[in-house]
This record gives C-alpha cells, structure tokens and sequence, in this order.
C-alpha cells in the first residue's frame, strides 16, 4: 500500500514538474517569472523542512501522508478549475507551487519514516530500491512525457490528473497502519516544546554529528544545483529547440536514466560495502 501511493503520488509530482513550467511559460515570457516558479518551490520546501520533520517525528504518518495528497489533490484541482475557465494567474498558479512544495515535503517525508516500520531490517534496502524505483520510473519517465501530451491537449488536463492520482494517493494511503503512540507514565511531567525549539535542536544535531551533517549538506547543496538548469529549461526547449509539450515532457524523462539505474544498483552495492565498514564492493577496490 505504501509503494502503491507512493508511486500514484510521484506520477503526480512527474505530472506537475513537466506541466507547471509550461503553464507559467503559456502566461508570460519573462524568464525570471517562469524561473521564480521553481524557486519559490525550492525555498518553500527548504524553510519547511525542519518544522514538518517535527511533525513526522511527534504524529501519525500514515495520517500524515492521507492529509498531504488529499490537500494537495483538492489544491491542484481548484487551480485546473481556474485554468479550464480562463481566471488563471502567475498569483494563483505560485500560490498553488507554494502548497504543492511544502505538502510534498510532509508527504515525502512520512513516507521515508514509515518504510522501516513495515519491512523487515534485513529487507530494508530492497524495500527503499522498489520505493526509489518507482519514483523515479513515476516521477522522471512516465509522468513527464504525459504531463506533455495532456498539457498538449488542454492546459487544464494535467492539473486535473495531478489533482485526482494526488487524491487516489490519499486514499490508498487509508490501508496503511496507524503507528499507536506510547501511553505517559502517569507520574510523567509533559515535556512537549514547540516546533520551533525542536527543528533549532536539529540543526545542533546535526551541527554536532559531522557525517550526518555533511550528508544533509551534501543533499541541499544537491537540490540546489538540480533545479537550477530546469528553472528555465522550457524557455530554452520552446524557444531554442523548437520543442512542444510532449517534446518536453520526453526531454525531461532522459534526465532519470542515470537515477533509474541506480535504483537497482543500490541493494546489492549496499550488501557488498557493508553499512559497519568491514567490506567493500569489488567494483571499488580499487579507488
């Protein structure tokens, strides 16, 4: 059920990383107005980060996950109503980014911390390989090219389909378990923070465990440089390439060749490293 919603809801985000762009493209030329769209979903995922993280930390995730994709379903299908009758803006379709980024990040980030909950540990590395490959078999190769070919039809046709699957994600999501929180002593003194105090203790973590730290840099730093070419990169396929939406829905699916396989790759490089150091894969020894 996990895998399922999980990749109902990554065909969305493949659907939306193509589609977004050419709505935004179809409102106006100004390149820094169609790169402020991906920005601004960048930044809005960056900012929430730390405080969803909290909330994946203290509640349900499975409720979690159900509440992100129905809000993010009903979201996108109010901004294709919008689209289908023509009252569409920048204003509207970068308020609908902004929700679709910081709900992507509850969503994700539940979906991560439920995984080891519902697999065996000596199974876990298989179950994130399946997971990884289908978002990205979902997220870069198939919901790219559709998203171009529905917005080829009708620019309102993709922000609908994204709407349902996000909304079929939620729903799938209802048969997962719900992880039961440990009852308080009853001599037990509430010790609940805020937010806020708790995302400022993760950055002392982190601050203070350097591997971990570095990974987290390493994959912000990562992000950054990952947007930054598709910011514009429908202005330079519309205008350079000559490209149409399928065109640049099919553009964007080679982008995930590399991730795909990967994917695949990472159980078995994984069993050869060894997680506590002890071995390495052949295909390293001799860096």
């Amino acid at each position: 059920m996990l895998w399922s919603a999980n990749a109902l809801s990554n065909l969305a985000d493949g659907l939306a990383f193509v589609s977004m762009p050419l709505l935004a493209a179809s409102m106006t030329d100004d390149p820094r107005l169609v790169a402020g769209l991906a920005t601004l979903y960048a930044l809005v995922r960056l900012l929430v980060a730390l405080p969803i993280g909290v909330w994946v930390d203290r509640r349900d995730r499975r409720t979690l996950l159900v509440a992100a994709n129905l809000l993010r379903g009903v979201a996108l299908l109010v901004l294709a109503l919008t689209v289908q009758f023509g009252v569409s803006s920048l204003v509207v379709l970068y308020a609908a980014m902004a929700v679709v980024g910081a709900l992507e990040s509850a969503a994700d980030s539940a979906a991560v911390a439920m995984l080891p909950s519902l697999v065996d540990r000596k199974r876990l590395d298989s179950a994130n390989g399946r997971v990884a490959a289908a978002q990205l078999f979902c997220d870069e190769f198939a919901g790219p090219p559709l998203g171009g070919l529905l917005f080829a039809l009708a620019a309102a046709a993709p922000v609908f389909a994204m709407g349902g699957l996000w909304a079929a994600a939620g729903l799938v999501a209802l048969a997962l378990p719900i992880r039961r929180s440990p009852q308080p002593q009853p001599d037990a003194e509430p010790a609940r923070r805020s937010v806020y105090a708790e995302a400022r203790e993760g950055i002392a973590w982190l601050a203070r465990h350097r591997v971990v730290g570095i990974l987290a840099l390493i994959g912000a730093l990562a992000s950054v440089g990952y947007m930054l070419p598709f910011s514009i990169l429908v202005l330079f396929a519309e205008e350079r390439l000559g490209l149409n939406g399928t065109g640049y829905g099919l553009l964007l699916a080679f982008s995930a060749l590399g991730g795909l396989l990967g994917s695949f790759l990472a159980p078995g490089c994984a069993r050869g490293w060894d997680t506590g150091g002890r071995s390495r894969p052949a295909c390293c020894s001799g860096r």
